[in-house]
């Protein structure tokens, strides 16, 4: 069965750090664009950062712009987001989505459309 499963979320207090990763099982993530998004409860799910097939070329939202950083590893399968200087307002359940079709990843990360992929999600909570 193909899909994208995420790992490292947990409870971190403010200031603290976390790595999320995005694993995809039965399929190669080589051609797939990957976005991070999150839904904090009742709010919309919104991009936070989405990178291309290559790596070449990445998008950040303004509220993680210069705390977050997201790369991928292709030879490994997987993608990761590595939160640091995390706030409060960063708890929420985070997911990555995998597509092909999208035409960047500006696009990609400004609509959490039903692309190829989504995995379950991984909780992350910031609270002291």
């Amino acid at each position: 069965q193909s899909r994208l499963v995420e790992s490292g979320g947990g409870l971190v207090q403010p200031g603290g750090s976390l790595r999320l990763s995005c694993a995809a099982s039965g399929f190669t993530l080589d051609y797939y664009k990957i976005g991070w998004f999150r839904q904090a409860p009742g709010k919309e799910r919104e991009g936070v950062s989405c990178i291309s097939s290559s790596g070449g070329s990445a998008y950040y939202a303004d509220s993680v712009k210069g705390r977050f950083t997201i790369s991928r590893d292709n030879a490994k399968n997987t993608v990761y987001l590595q939160m640091n200087s995390l706030k409060p307002e960063d708890t929420a359940l985070y997911y990555c989505a995998g597509d092909t079709a999208i035409s960047s990843v500006e696009a990609m990360c400004a609509h959490a459309a039903p692309y190829d992929y989504w995995g379950q999600g991984t909780q992350v909570t910031v609270s002291s």
